[in-house]
């Protein structure tokens, strides 16, 4: 939701391109979750664990993501429910490096790597054991932007791997 205007970005998406899984970014309560899947959001998505947006999202069917830091987040987060837990900033405690780290006690959890995920750190991230990356501005510099201007627009959203995750055709 740190992009203006991005509750009206999702039916305009949809409209536009109904085979996109579009979903909700940077959702921090339940009242943007609500208005995210009345907007027809196909999953959620957040820096940090909310209990509530999580067992709403889960209430509805609804694929969900929050974001967890430490080892302990990852256990909070998953034994909620989440369908992924999203490494958020995991560039700052050494990328492709700390998810292959907590990938060693939890390699039953799928993981998205988000936060300073690029083109060149990519693959890395994802031999690491990432199921998922965080697609954001440095994955997706503005000058690709640019240049779909008029054609499509691009918001965050998650980047599947050839991992399997919990739900068939999860992100």
């Amino acid at each position: 939701m740190t992009v203006p205007g991005a509750l009206g970005v999702i039916p305009e998406l949809l409209e536009s391109l109904p085979e996109m899984v579009v979903g909700a970014g940077t959702v921090l309560d339940l009242e943007t979750a609500e208005r995210s899947v009345a907007a027809r959001a196909k999953f959620l998505t957040s820096t940090g664990f909310i209990h509530e947006v999580v067992e709403f999202a889960r209430s509805k069917g609804i694929l969900v993501i929050p974001g967890a830091l430490t080892p302990g987040e990852v256990i909070q987060v998953s034994k909620a429910g989440a369908d992924f837990v999203k490494i958020f900033p995991g560039a700052a405690l050494g990328g492709d490096h700390y998810i292959r780290a907590l990938k060693a006690p939890f390699p039953q959890i799928p993981l998205v790597a988000a936060g300073g995920v690029n083109q060149r750190t990519a693959l890395d991230y994802i031999l690491a054991g990432a199921s998922a990356l965080g697609v954001g501005g440095e994955l997706i510099p503005n000058e690709a932007l640019e240049r779909q201007a008029g054609r499509t627009h691009f918001t965050s959203s998650c980047v599947g791997s050839s991992h399997e995750s919990k739900k068939p055709g999860a992100a």
